[in-house]
């Protein structure tokens, strides 16, 4: 959950890099959190609750997609491809799976180390 809150705080922040860990799990509590929305929605019958959330997150989750394409070594630019069916989706995937870069890169340093030294976390 403190990934999740971690890229709330950084609510239109662009810039930098993140770990797969603060993608993945910030896209996993935003789609528990959803599924429980859209429970209480049907039984509130008020169904337009999960939308309500998806636009209170989207920019936190537009900004936590581009610092995660910038630590793979990619420009944030590529989160568009995402609009191309099928291909663009599948893209993205594999980007937002494949491992960041080790070492600093153009957009920061490396989120895993912590003063040169790599994190085991």
């Amino acid at each position: 959950m403190n990934y999740f809150i971690e890229a709330l705080k950084k609510y239109a922040v662009f810039s930098g890099r993140a770990r797969r860990k603060e993608y993945w799990m910030f896209s996993l509590f935003a789609a528990i959190i959803a599924i429980v929305l859209g429970v209480i929605g049907v039984v509130i019958k008020f169904p337009y609750l999960v939308i309500v959330f998806y636009l209170a997150i989207l920019l936190p989750g537009v900004g936590v997609g581009i610092r995660r394409l910038h630590d793979t070594g990619r420009s944030g630019w590529w989160l568009f491809f995402g609009i191309i069916p099928i291909a663009g989706p599948i893209t993205l995937l594999v980007f937002t799976c494949t491992d960041g870069k080790p070492g600093a890169n153009q957009y920061g340093p490396n989120p895993k180390e912590v003063g040169g030294i790599p994190a085991h976390v």
